[in-house]
């Protein structure tokens, strides 16, 4: 099958994805993709180089007679998030991405697809490839480590880039021009403690939420998904209460973007408890079932006996992390009040770890307002420092601000609708981009972001839309020839 994906049409989009999808390239490990562009780039005859932010830079100059034309700088990153099944044995330092075609969708086996960034990588490559093209001059900005903290973005040297406009190809639907992104800020919360002994004579049971649909925290925050950890801590709380339950690990999510789809703790107690507590999750299998009826289909809760532990947490350090993460804001806070249907303020309580002494909470705040950015995350800090918490801030980015009066939005409107015969659509994301970095090293750049069609990136039910990778190629290829002259 992997064959077949590199026939598809366009060819020049679909085979340099496959050739993305066989270089590993998690977040915070890029060594080899950054080889790998290095390396497309001089066998495409293009100027290319890794900055001191571990960002790829490619220079194709201007094709003749198109000397004056406005530069564009062409951007996606490079990193991708590593979410795989519970039973995939996916290395993601090591192994491929095995992509397949599902009727009309691109899919991977087990795991993320990596087509948020990778189709916009591949497009970049083919336009750094391609003799035939006419445009500007023309730039790469591959991005590193997007994903964890907009890293490669961050640490962009001023200077760098040369452009007058930013085309930003990490949108995920054909059609819509994004004009706008929300800031977005990492809460994380730590404590160090002394565990305890557990009692010789106790039982243990770890008790596994997993099946959430997940997603990405800024692209479905608003769709009511489930928040592995939020529904844990409802039953954790009753666990205590009702049978002796002592917390002695938690460990729930593993991406700061993405919704969490699994938590496991394991709990101590009284033998003569465990059957009640086994009761208990069957019984709160049944409420988050009913609760998220047509939102979650795949829920699993259970509970398995295991070892008991040597040590597990104090009381008083347990309940303290119980009220702090029940009380945790997750979800939407607030919509934009000019555009109602879209996300202005969430939370999105990612990951928790406690165990061996040590808790650690981190949440990804996200506002389109800086008020209200500062506003939730002040609000995290003083539900996690109530808990005797220690919370720091870090990634602050803010947030990108429209102009509907953009140069470049009214060409790609233009373009777009002379191939499609329709309109296409302006829109606002919740979902953090670069380009509001990118625009505070840059102010003077030009900046619409888009893309062909992917859903539910960050889960591995990652697809892309095999129809829309032609159309996506024809409009950057056909704006490339009508960027106007400086």
């Amino acid at each position: 099958m992997t064959n077949e994906i590199c026939k598809l049409q366009p060819e020049c989009i679909w085979k340099n994805f496959f050739a993305l999808t066989q270089v590993p390239r998690p977040s915070g490990h890029l060594d080899k993709i950054q080889q790998f562009l290095l390396d497309f780039g001089a066998k495409a005859g293009v100027e290319v180089f890794k900055d001191p932010a571990g960002n790829i830079v490619m220079r194709k100059p201007a094709s003749p007679g198109m000397e004056n034309r406005k530069g564009v700088i062409l951007q996606a990153h490079m990193d991708m998030v590593p979410q795989k099944t519970p039973e995939s044995k996916h290395n993601f330092e090591t192994d491929p991405i095995e992509p397949w075609i599902d009727g009309e969708w691109i899919k991977a086996k087990g795991t993320t697809l990596g087509a948020d960034d990778g189709l916009g990588v591949a497009a970049i490559m083919a336009v750094m490839e391609d003799k035939t093209l006419c445009h500007g001059p023309v730039e790469a900005l591959i991005t590193a480590d997007e994903e964890t903290g907009m890293y490669g973005a961050n640490d962009l040297p001023e200077g760098e880039l040369n452009g007058d406009i930013l085309l930003n190809l990490d949108s995920e639907t054909w059609g819509k021009f994004v004009i706008g992104s929300a800031g977005g800020i990492d809460v994380t919360a730590t404590l160090e403690y002394k565990e305890v002994e557990t009692d010789a004579e106790d039982a243990a049971v770890r008790v596994t939420l997993k099946g959430l649909r997940g997603g990405h925290s800024g692209l479905e925050i608003h769709e009511g998904r489930g928040n592995a950890n939020k529904l844990m801590v409802r039953f954790v709380r009753e666990a205590i209460e009702t049978c002796e339950a002592r917390l002695a690990t938690w460990h729930g999510g593993n991406m700061r973007n993405a919704i969490p789809f699994k938590a496991e703790v394991v709990l101590t107690l009284p033998k003569e408890n465990v059957v009640a507590l086994k009761e208990l999750v069957e019984a709160w299998k049944a409420d988050f079932i009913d609760e998220y009826k047509g939102i979650e289909s795949g829920i699993e809760f259970f509970a398995e006996d295991v070892e008991t532990p040597k040590t597990e947490v104090p009381v008083e350090i347990q309940d303290n992390l119980i009220d702090a993460i029940y009380g945790c804001h997750n979800g939407v806070v607030r919509m934009i009040p000019a555009y109602p249907d879209v996300v202005e303020t969430s939370s999105n309580l990612a990951i928790i770890d406690i165990e061996n002494g040590n808790a650690a909470i981190q949440v990804l705040a996200r506002s389109s307002r800086e008020s209200t950015k500062d506003y939730v995350a002040t609000m995290l800090e003083s539900c996690f420092s109530m808990a005797g918490m220690k919370v720091e801030f870090s990634g602050s980015y803010g947030g990108w601000d429209p102009n509907p009066e953009s140069e470049i939005l009214h060409l790609l409107l233009k373009v777009y609708k002379e191939l499609n015969g329709q309109d296409g659509i302006i829109q606002v994301d919740h979902a953090g981009l670069e380009c509001s970095v990118i625009l505070g090293k840059y102010p003077h750049l030009d900046v619409v972001s888009l893309g062909p069609t992917l859903r539910s990136p960050h889960t591995t039910t990652e697809r892309a839309l095999i129809a829309t990778a032609a159309p996506f190629w024809a409009l950057l290829k056909k704006t490339l020839e009508e960027i106007p002259a400086k």
